[in-house]
Parts: structure tokens; C-alpha cells; sequence
């Protein structure tokens, strides 16, 4: 009998894990011919998922919960309880019930007909139709500038085999981005499309520092664009800067006394070389940020308990 692993990392949803548990089972219950496990890993709620968790498992052997000891983020956690999964596949989905559960049955279909990555790609969601514009305008980005080819509105809700987590343990990746591993490694990979419903309870703990340190991970992670594009128009300025000056010498020598220089190109062409420098500042230092959490090597989580392991 196959195994299947269900992961979902949480931080306070205490209004969601029951009913993510329930959901997850009722769905087991129609796939009769899979052994299957559940594991949580909670980022150190203080809202009483941790309480609803330990419940949970006391009468549930199926369910598997990690605390941690501290809040180690959206990225490293549900990606270090991805790594402790036995399934000859895993689901991945988050545990806000935006990410059916119910589709884990179609993944699985596809997956037995071969395909090692099915990932789930929202194609329609009830969030703000501004904020599903921008999120799928910055996957377009980073498919323009990605070495591989990436896949468009994807969150990392899918089904993974387990050859593909075993290529992910050997990378030991501090700070992984998941979803572009994924494309990175190659592998058949089959998509499903589904549509996001809001949420019903509690609020999102995504905020603009974490939007963008994801973002930014998936730039840095698959792209040297931006830093070429620095060469690239620092080396155009350059020549645009000689050529302007070249002109404004000849401009000067043949008109000498009836041009006024001004102080507007002057004060213009300050601020506006100044504003690119500090702009490619930026992505490097973005860059340098990867370098040094690569080098660093910290561990993904510390782990305070765990549950019916």
C-alpha cells in the first residue's frame, strides 16, 4: 500500500486546523487503497492552535504535529516539515482552507499516471482582483528573468514524489525556495488549475515584508539579471554621460559667451545617476543578503515538541 504525506505549516489558525484536519481525513476516507499521514508543523501560535493540535492528535495516530520553539517564518518552517515526510508522494497546501484539500485526490490520479510534480496553479481567486493582478504580474517577471522555466501563479500547493524531496534533502538549503526548486530539478510536471476561495477565519499573516523577502528569493535564487542589467546600464550612462559632456564642451567652445550653463542638467543628472546607484545598490545587497544566509547555514527550525512520531 503507497503512503501519502500531507503537509501544511500554521501559525495561529486556530479557527482552521480542526476543520483541515477533518476535511484531509473524509478525503483519505474515499482513497481506501493509500496509507496516509498528516503533519503540522506550528510556528509557536499564541492564538491556542497548539492546544487544538495536541487534541487533535490524541485521537488521531494519522496526525503528526511539530512545534517549534520560536516563529521561523513562512519559508523555512513548512519547508523543514516537508523534509521529515515518509510518503512515496506529498501534498503540500497551506492551512487557511485557501488551498482545497479536496484536490488532493486529482493529484494523485496524476500522479499514478507518471507525472513526479502536480502542481496546483490558481488561475481565479476571491481576493482583491489589484492584489491577484500584481501577484500575477510579478510571476510574469520572474519568468522573463529566470534562467529555467518557471511556472506562472503557483504558491507550492501540490503533490511532490519522493524522489523529488530526496533531491531537496541532499541540496541542505538554509533558506530554500521550494517552488523554484521545483522547476530547477526538471522533472514531469503536470498542472491543475483550481480557484482560491477567501478565507473564512482568521486573518492572512502575509504582510508586505514577507511578500517581498519571497519575491526577492525567487529573483535572486534563479536570476543573475539584475545584476548584468547593472553592468549593462551603468556601462550605457557612461557613454551617454561622455557624449553629453563632449556636447556641451563643443556647445561652449563655439558659443562662449552667449551659453549659460544652468543648474538645472547639473542638479537633474545628479539626483538622477544617484537614484540608478542606490537602486542597483539595493539588488546587490539582496544578492550578498542570500550569500550570507547560504554561508551562515542555520538550521530550518528548532523544534520544541513533537507529536505521535
Amino acid at each position: 500500500m503507497k503512503k501519502i504525506s500531507i503537509v501544511s505549516g500554521c501559525f495561529n489558525e486556530a479557527g482552521n486546523v480542526e476543520e483541515l484536519v477533518f476535511r484531509i481525513a473524509k478525503v483519505m476516507e474515499g482513497l481506501p487503497d493509500y496509507d496516509y499521514e498528516q503533519i503540522i508543523i506550528d510556528n509557536a501560535s499564541t492564538d491556542g492552535t497548539q492546544e487544538i493540535l495536541r487534541s487533535l492528535a490524541a485521537t488521531n495516530p494519522r496526525l503528526k504535529v511539530i512545534l517549534n520553539a520560536r516563529n521561523f517564518g513562512h519559508i523555512r518552517s513548512p519547508y523543514h516539515a516537508l523534509m521529515q515526510s515518509t510518503g512515496n508522494a506529498t501534498v503540500a497546501l497551506a492551512s487557511d482552507l485557501q488551498e482545497p484539500p479536496e484536490l488532493i485526490s486529482e493529484m494523485i490520479k496524476q500522479w499514478e499516471s507518471g507525472a513526479k510534480a502536480v502542481v496546483a496553479i490558481k488561475d481565479s481567486s476571491d481576493e482583491s482582483p489589484l492584489f491577484f493582478a500584481i501577484r500575477r504580474l510579478y510571476y510574469s517577471i520572474v519568468e522573463g528573468v529566470a534562467e529555467i522555466k518557471t511556472v506562472k501563479n503557483f504558491t507550492g500547493f501540490g503533490l511532490y514524489d519522493r524522489v523529488i524531496l530526496d533531491y531537496c534533502r541532499t541540496v541542505a538549503d538554509p533558506y530554500p525556495y521550494f517552488r523554484g526548486q521545483i522547476s530547477e530539478i526538471g522533472l514531469p510536471i503536470v498542472e491543475i488549475s483550481y480557484h482560491q476561495p477567501a478565507r473564512k477565519r482568521g486573518i492572512t499573516k502575509n504582510n508586505f515584508f514577507t511578500l517581498y523577502d519571497l519575491a526577492m528569493l525567487g529573483i535572486t535564487n534563479h536570476s543573475k539579471v539584475p545584476l548584468r542589467l547593472a553592468a549593462m546600464l551603468g556601462f550605457l550612462m557612461s557613454i551617454l554621460s561622455l557624449v553629453v559632456a563632449l556636447v556641451y564642451l563643443i556647445y561652449k567652445l563655439i558659443f562662449w559667451y552667449s551659453l549659460p550653463v544652468g543648474t538645472a542638467p547639473l542638479v537633474i543628472g545628479l539626483f538622477f545617476f544617484a537614484s540608478v546607484q542606490l537602486f542597483f545598490i539595493g539588488i546587490l545587497g539582496e544578492y550578498i543578503g542570500a550569500i550570507h544566509t547560504q554561508v551562515l547555514k542555520r538550521p530550518l527550525v528548532v523544534e520544541k515538541e513533537r507529536i505521535n512520531f
